[in-house]
């Protein structure tokens, strides 16, 4: 009789670049991008995901592909809830006739306002959920990178996203201090895209620059002697042109936003409490994220602040796993709808 019962609650990863859903007892499910491509004249939803991502910058003037996502907060609210309701259908396809709506736990940034926490909850119950309740990204991201949140010692956790870079020091099931900067991925990807631009009056694609970003580039040129070649169009003569870049040229264009999260990182540690940072000293720093593959930036980290830094096993999927596990405390949110302001167990 279990099955009149049943429920897949889920834990969503609501990311600016890559959405992902975990399923409670199954791990994560749906691995797609934060992207829609919708018909201009009708109104239709023509793609989402990777079918929509691989029409950017490919579509005819009727249909326009959009990011719903921005900086990790939502910039259009009913693509974003369409975008989601797709996502946990797919994740909750073979689920059972007599199934209940489920309960959704859904990651926000720390910096995240009031009026954005809500925007998010309502999108998540628009798409289909009974409940929805937010979690601190970064405490999500700790959880799944399989800190000890709930002990009384301090574990430091930077989460580098699509649009934002989350970090935390966290104890006892709280955030004790953190920091939330708007500059990650997509900042690179734009600032690759600039360097490209005036350097050699050529345009290129966001698709272009995130495949250079994640081939050759690295943090403060830890990569040496790698080059590739773009296509892009020549902004002079208006036709296509293909030009070699090398590595170090690209890790030269993203220094400034580097700087940024090594310094938002340092702002932290001045704001943890002594007790606690003799704990990061000690277990060092966790970085997760997908901009956490950027070669050589745990080093750079660790240089800076002469604690060790390393990156999670799991980095990509860090934020969707502790999401999803925390699934297991989802009575004690209902109590303590403050985004993992206590300890929890």
């Amino acid at each position: 009789m279990g099955i009149f019962n049943f429920s897949q609650d889920l834990g969503i990863d609501l990311g600016t670049a890559n959405t992902l859903v975990y399923v409670k007892g199954k791990g994560v499910i749906v691995r797609e991008p934060s992207v829609v491509a919708k018909n201009l004249e009708t109104g239709a939803v023509e793609a989402v995901g990777s079918d929509a991502r691989m029409m950017i910058g490919r579509t005819p003037g009727n249909i326009s592909v959009v990011r719903p996502m921005k900086d990790g907060v939502i910039a259009d609210y009913d693509t974003t809830s369409i975008m989601m309701n797709y996502y946990m259908k797919k994740a909750m396809k073979k689920r059972s006739l007599f199934a209940k709506k489920p309960n959704v736990m859904i990651c926000v940034p720390s910096g995240i306002t009031m009026v954005e926490e809500r925007a998010v909850i309502d999108a998540t119950k628009q798409a289909g959920a009974k409940e929805a309740y937010p979690i601190a990204e970064p405490f999500a991201a700790a959880i799944g990178a399989g800190l000890p949140v709930w002990e009384p010692t301090g574990s430091m956790i930077v989460d580098i996203g699509g649009g934002t870079t989350e970090i935390a020091v966290i104890s006892l099931g709280g955030i004790v201090t953190s920091s939330s900067i708007r500059i990650a991925g997509d900042d690179m990807d734009e600032a690759i895209i600039s360097y490209i631009r005036k350097k050699y009056n050529l345009m290129i694609g966001e698709r272009s620059a995130e495949s250079i970003k994640m081939d050759i580039a690295a943090a403060k040129k830890g990569i040496v002697g790698e080059e590739r070649d773009i296509r892009g169009r020549d902004l002079l003569t208006g036709l296509p042109k293909t030009i070699t870049v090398t590595s170090e040229e690209i890790s030269g264009a993203l220094d400034d936003n580097i700087d940024a999260i090594v310094n938002a990182v340092k702002t932290t540690l001045e704001k943890t409490p002594p007790e606690l940072s003799a704990d990061i000293m000690d277990r060092g720093i966790v970085l997760s994220g997908g901009g956490a593959l950027l070669e050589n930036l745990d080093k750079v980290i660790s240089d800076e602040t002469k604690i060790p830094a390393f990156v999670t096993e799991e980095p990509l999927e860090s934020v969707a796993i502790g999401t999803g596990k925390s699934l297991d405390y989802i009575e004690q949110f209902r109590s303590a709808p403050s985004v993992s302001s206590r300890a929890l167990n």
